[in-house]
């Protein structure tokens, strides 16, 4: 029997003695890389050699299926994973197989073109948007992945707006070519308009639809077409020089849409202007050299001044390996992320806890990105946000859920370590409190000749800056199958909320109950499978409710006065307090604490104390218990006897908080979404019927192909089962998608209509 290295090593031999087809300039390329290697053996690259880059985009997108072609035609897999078939490399977990869906960002690493590229595939879905946010927070470069039949989708919008956080270069990809109503001009307007930037559109495909086979490269002037069949799984392409096509209307054109491509670059890069005005004042764009165009393609992406386009079709392999190539030429390495943090650190250890998993055998695992230095297995490091050192006891490589032992990481690269027990998402390490010190006074030295860090999120200290997690929208409680497993159901919670910095776990002081608090109903689904799965514990989750908010009708104002004689103590306390509602912008700002009156009059421990008191009451608001934002309280007296406990001292300030609170008579504040329904024409009145119903507002009306797009807005509370709803109404002929878009002061009528019904404990629909 011939062993699995001797195949590997035929199939090497065979595709080495393969000539290139040379017919006049006609190359056939081989994409495919049989190097007999171990998937594990990922070549060893300099930090310039580096690209950690993200793949992004909407749901259904085909975000999943880029991330396997890349795997398969860079030799690290041997067979296309498919989502529908359950087989992917990157969505492991049962409930990605089983939804056909990106749950949780995973990271791999493999080569192309002699260089390292670390990719993590994210979530596209909303409800995972967290994830995201981690992921590009340590990425230096990420891959917008478009439908090319729906162009700018809601999440896209959303995964734009955080890669604009983070300053991201990017590049776009035009996927599903050759699906129906597929259209280049529709997809880049669409992100020329919605997302307000510089479409540089390098391949102009050839054929659309059902047709597409290929495309044109704008740059190097060539044709690429792929010719699939048996034997050919999109591994082989062509490459033709453009003068030698017969079809000259696609020549004319190439050349009308190379020239617009240049004009653009020379808008947004100097070099590329100079070259155009250089001799004589006249250029002719055609003589334009391919490698100027692609340095100038490089600066422009790294500048943020413009985004790279290209188009393939994923699951039909066509356009994939150009693709690669654009990330290696075009996409920064992690030299550019880093320079701040090497100033101050220089070759100490610095590294960001941007993900951390639980294993059953190996406890926590933390995903580090090295921004400085050099971590080794056994070394210890210093927790600056929490300041406390650990050790890491294993250092892995990821390669989604398989990982390689490591003998050391350095700077540039994104890696796994084992051991750290009290480390959590968003902390900085370092190698020991003394280069804490050390980078302190180099802020320093820099800050007095004028330079900033903008990544530092801590003046005291030199830490990285945490996530911006939102906050959640969706509530219901959570019951462990007996009252033997409360202590194992509350354990699993607890890694579950290490894991997941958007579930939030709190025990309701009236019930006794555990309440869980996540980003949507899927969100929610997936903790108690994840329960069931991995921690065999069979729960019940009760029913959803709405995370409404209060705030402060009116400026109002109370007193509390405490007088108690505990044992042989008297505790003396009067506290006056005020209340100001703040102009509501949509967004859920906690409450403003000030002192009205002169600090230095009154002792340290006692203001301490009674801003704590105006917090907790603050959590709990009058009229329905929910959380009170969009307020400003203001301390106007401080009285306090001799002896008086700062117990004391802060139940005095939250009983007046309470009472200015009912006094100035709260408002509800409900979460409003943004829906985006597509459906076709014979269903739109109903659709828009049904939406009146929820006390919908419609914003736009688009048309995309032969499908029409309804924006709207309309209360989280209204939205509950709408899945099902929008199956019904439309026969199934519907799709959409929902995000959270502000929160809502609600009407006198809607408010009082809510509050019988929750006083009532009618919680039917929440």
């Amino acid at each position: 029997m011939i062993g699995v290295a001797r195949i590997d090593c035929i199939r090497k031999l065979m595709r080495l003695a393969q000539p290139c087809i040379r017919g006049g300039r006609r190359h056939v390329y081989h994409y495919r890389w049989y190097s007999g290697k171990s998937r594990t053996e990922i070549v060893e690259a300099e930090m310039a050699r580096i690209r950690n880059i993200g793949i992004m985009a909407h749901i259904d997108a085909g975000k999943t299926t880029t991330t396997e072609r890349m795997l398969y035609y860079t030799g690290f897999t041997r067979a296309l994973g498919d989502v529908d078939d359950g087989d992917t490399v990157m969505d492991y977990m049962s409930q990605e197989r089983q939804r056909g869906i990106t749950i949780q960002s995973a990271a791999i690493s493999f080569n192309w073109q002699n260089h390292r590229i670390n990719l993590i595939d994210t979530p596209g879905h909303v409800d995972f948007t967290v994830e995201v946010e981690r992921s590009l927070r340590v990425l230096d470069g990420a891959v917008a992945v478009f439908d090319a039949s729906a162009g700018v989708e809601a999440q896209t919008l959303t995964v734009w707006k955080q890669a604009n956080r983070y300053s991201i270069p990017r590049i776009a990809f035009l996927n599903k070519m050759d699906k129906t109503g597929a259209s280049l001009e529709y997809s880049i307007n669409s992100i020329r308009e919605k997302l307000k930037t510089v479409p540089l559109v390098l391949h102009l495909p050839i054929g659309i639809e059902k047709t597409f086979s290929g495309m044109v490269d704008l740059v190097s002037m060539e044709k690429l077409t792929w010719t699939l069949g048996p034997g050919n799984d999109g591994s082989t392409y062509q490459t033709t020089p453009l003068q030698d096509v017969e079809d000259t209307e696609l020549q004319e054109r190439a050349l009308e849409e190379r020239a617009l491509l240049i004009e653009q670059l020379a808008e947004l890069d100097d070099k590329m202007a100079e070259l155009l005005l250089s001799g004589d004042g006249t250029c002719d764009l055609e003589s334009i050299p391919a490698e100027e165009v692609h340095m100038a393609l490089q600066r422009v992406t790294r500048a943020q001044t413009g985004v790279p386009v290209l188009c393939g079709s994923s699951l039909k392999n066509k356009g994939v390996q150009p693709l690669l190539d654009a990330i290696i030429r075009y996409l920064p390495d992690p030299r550019d992320k880093g320079k701040e943090l090497e100033q101050l650190y220089e070759d100490s250890l610095c590294a960001y806890a941007f993900k951390i998993i639980h294993h059953k055998q190996r406890g926590p695992l933390t995903f580090l990105r090295i921004y400085s230095g050099t971590l080794t297995p056994q070394s210890t490091v210093y927790n600056v946000s929490r300041d406390c050192t650990e050790c890491v006891n294993r250092l892995l490589l990821v390669f989604a859920d398989e990982y390689r032992e490591m003998s050391a990481m350095s700077a540039g690269n994104i890696a796994m370590a084992v051991g750290l027990k009290q480390t959590y998402t968003g902390d900085t390490l370092v190698s020991s409190p003394s280069a804490v010190v050390s980078a302190k006074k180099v802020r320093g030295q820099l800050q007095e000749k004028g330079h900033s860090i903008s990544d530092m999120g801590d003046e005291d200290a030199p830490v990285l800056a945490g996530l911006d997690v939102p906050e959640p929208v969706f509530f219901c409680t959570i019951e462990a199958p007996s009252i033997s497993k409360q202590q194992e159901l509350d354990a699993a919670l607890v890694n579950l909320q290490k894991e997941d910095p958007s579930l939030h776990v709190k025990i309701d002081p009236e019930t006794g109950q555990t309440v869980l608090s996540g980003m949507g109903e899927l969100h929610l689904e997936i903790i108690q499978d994840r329960i069931l799965k991995e921690y065999g514990l069979e729960t019940h989750l009760g029913p959803l409710q709405v995370a409404y908010r209060e705030t402060a009708g009116e400026t109002a104002q109370e007193t509390v006065t405490v007088d108690r004689v505990l044992g042989a103590q008297k505790h003396h306390a009067v506290v006056t307090v005020s209340i100001q509602p703040l102009e509501l912008d949509g967004q859920t700002r906690d409450v403003s604490v000030y002192f009205g009156l002169d600090r230095r009059t009154v002792n340290k421990d006692v203001l301490t104390a009674v801003k704590s008191g105006v917090v907790s009451a603050c959590t709990q608001g009058p009229l329905l218990g929910y959380p009170v934002v969009g307020a400003e309280v203001t301390v106007d007296a401080i009285e306090v006897g001799a002896g008086t406990s700062m117990a004391m001292v802060s139940a005095c300030a939250a009983q007046a908080t309470q009472k200015v609170l009912k006094k100035s008579g709260g408002r509800i504040l409900e979460p409003m979404m943004l829906l985006e329904i597509t459906t076709d024409e014979g269903h739109m009145r109903s659709v828009l019927a049904d939406l009146s119903q929820r006390r919908g507002r419609v914003t736009e009306v688009q048309s995309r192909a032969e499908s029409r797009v309804v924006v709207a807005e309309a209360p989280l509370a209204e939205l509950m089962g709408y899945s099902t709803a929008i199956r019904t109404v439309t026969s199934g002929q519907a799709t959409f998608t929902m995000e959270l878009s502000r929160y809502e002061e609600m009407t006198a009528l809607d408010q009082n209509r809510l509050l019988r019904k929750m006083t009532t404990f009618d919680v039917e629909g929440f």
